[in-house]
């Protein structure tokens, strides 16, 4: 009776810290998100690779452009779906789409703003319910906007932060 009362026992624990060893932190890769964006605002800018009516920009690989209205691009890589939003009236170190953006959401649970050669570039994310978040990266007048899960938030705010950096207004 002991030894079933034993093996049970330790059954259970081993489920209760393997079942703990697939979830990710939230707050971790919040972390790493941040630090992920900080690198790419920090980058040399990618090359610009697309061009509409108003803009020219660096899309990566696999992204498409699924609509364009004005000041807005439906972007599209796979399943996923991304919003790219630009004011040509505001320069890389405005706030105004930024603060705009704040007071969209509800709830923020990370909100870093990152200042460097006359550019104010930003994070944001909001935790939406099944592991799920709304993830925001921007630079003055451009933002780009998708949903994620946690366990891609430092690969998403990186291509994010590559987009809206690249975003070059026409003349």
């Amino acid at each position: 009776m002991k030894r079933v009362l034993k093996g049970s026992l330790v059954l259970l624990l081993s489920a209760l810290i393997l079942g703990g060893c697939g979830k990710v932190s939230f707050e971790d890769e919040s972390r790493k998100a941040v630090e992920a964006t900080k690198a790419s605002f920090e980058d040399k800018k990618q090359e610009t690779n697309k061009n509409t009516k108003e803009i020219e920009f660096y899309l990566p690989f696999g992204f498409e452009i699924k609509d364009e209205k004005p000041n807005n691009l439906i972007l599209k890589n796979g399943s996923k779906k991304y919003i790219l939003f630009y004011n040509q009236n505001e320069k890389k170190d405005s706030e105004v789409v930024y603060e705009a953006s704040v007071a969209q959401y509800e709830e923020l649970e990370t909100n870093e703003q990152f200042k460097g050669n006359g550019k104010l570039g930003y994070l944001l994310i909001e935790r939406l319910e099944d592991d799920m978040n709304i993830l925001t990266a921007g630079v003055g007048g451009v933002k780009v906007t998708t949903e994620t899960k946690t366990g891609s938030l430092d690969e998403e705010a990186k291509t994010l932060m590559q987009i809206a950096s690249s975003v070059e207004f026409k003349k």
